[in-house]
């Protein structure tokens, strides 16, 4: 499984991919606002992050009619190699989508929710399907199932992107709200999980860990005062 961090915070990304384990960036429209960015502004951050980033960097197109979007998706991909464009799964979505990747450029479909929607984004060639897991969890529907069924569907089949390299077509887990969210969807074959800074840091924590952690250092000292 890979690791994408999900967020337009600069600090956070720099920061995470000191560890040596991230291999993406999502982002969206809320998460900018988040941080106070500014539209003028937004150009030169999403390339920030493709900078940082040894690995595809999502960024969203704002409008929802298929035109619009595929010109959002132009601009937005010429903003760096590693951009790769955010489609919400629609009719609109899907339309461009088909039209960005015939035309080279990866789309990362996404507010996918279900096995047909995800079908179609891959038939229309997106390079990856974004389910979200915590808005099923939300409205108290089990949405590690949701996702579950999503793999098990996409991998049934040998989908790659419409792009010239085509590339196997990816699952991201999204909506990850939980360090066993991550665990789980490990364990269904979810190719990529994008979580938040927050879920990253506790990733990496475990209380046998700080506990052998401090044990280990109080024995050293013994072993430096003897």
């Amino acid at each position: 499984m890979k690791f994408f961090l999900d967020t337009a915070d600069l600090n956070e990304i720099e920061e995470a991919a000191s560890w040596g384990a991230l291999a993406g960036v999502t982002t969206n429209p809320s998460l900018y606002a988040r941080i106070g960015g500014k539209l003028a502004d937004f150009p030169g951050h999403i390339k920030r992050i493709c900078e940082i980033v040894d690995g595809p960097v999502s960024a969203e197109s704002v409008s929802t009619q298929r035109d619009d979007i595929v010109r959002d998706g132009r601009e937005l991909s010429a903003l760096a190699p590693n951009v790769v464009v955010k489609v919400p799964t629609t009719i609109e979505g899907l339309a461009a989508t088909r039209t960005l990747a015939d035309e080279g450029i990866r789309v990362n479909m996404t507010l996918c929710f279900s096995v047909p929607q995800a079908l179609l984004a891959a038939r229309a060639g997106a390079r990856y399907i974004s389910p979200f897991i915590g808005r099923y969890d939300d409205i108290s529907e089990d949405g590690l199932d949701r996702v579950g069924d999503i793999v098990t569907a996409i991998g049934n089949y040998d989908f790659t992107d419409a792009t010239a390299n085509h590339e196997k077509v990816e699952i991201i887990a999204a909506s990850v709200r939980s360090a066993n969210h991550v665990t789980q969807c490990a364990l269904m074959g979810a190719d990529i999980a994008t979580v938040p800074f927050g879920v990253l840091q506790k990733m990496v924590q475990h209380p046998l860990t700080d506990r052998g952690l401090e044990r280990f250092m109080q024995d050293w000292e013994k072993v430096q005062n003897a």
